[in-house]
């Protein structure tokens, strides 16, 4: 028998689904809960001394409608957690830079993630993404 019964592919799927265990969403009530106290990330400033929270900004019909679009996103999110597994354990970081492919009509029908070695430079980075901008863009 080798000396371990499993390859590094099983360990990174176990890893995986033990990630997406881990994940439990919250339902329309928790959401509820803890939005009204919430700060809103569009407004928050670097020298503010008061940020608003989303209870300060949407009386009750209003939160309950953002409530309803909050849960939506959350329930449509794609699992991820193979792909993270996967760059962690191969030594990458993704970063915020996307690539996106639209039809004609404007609507996204690809996204393109990039993750990099952490060693490497952001011009570097950029110079990648962009190589691949401009391949996508020639076909």
């Amino acid at each position: 028998m080798p000396e371990k019964p499993y390859t590094d592919e099983d360990l990174r799927a176990e890893a995986a689904s033990c990630l997406q265990a881990l994940s439990c969403p919250p339902t329309p009530d928790d959401i509820r809960r803890s939005l009204p106290e919430t700060y809103i990330d569009s407004h928050r400033t670097e020298n503010s001394g008061r940020e608003a929270t989303w209870g300060d900004v949407l009386a009750n019909e209003g939160l309950g409608v953002a409530v309803g679009e909050i849960h939506s996103l959350v329930e449509g999110a794609a699992d991820v957690s193979k792909w993270a597994v996967n760059l962690g354990a191969d030594g990458l970081e993704p970063v915020g830079l996307n690539l996106n492919i639209t039809n004609s009509a404007g609507e996204d029908r690809v996204r393109l993630h990039f993750a990099f070695a952490s060693d490497m430079d952001k011009a570097t980075r950029n110079e990648v993404i962009d190589l691949v901008a401009d391949a996508i863009r020639r076909t």
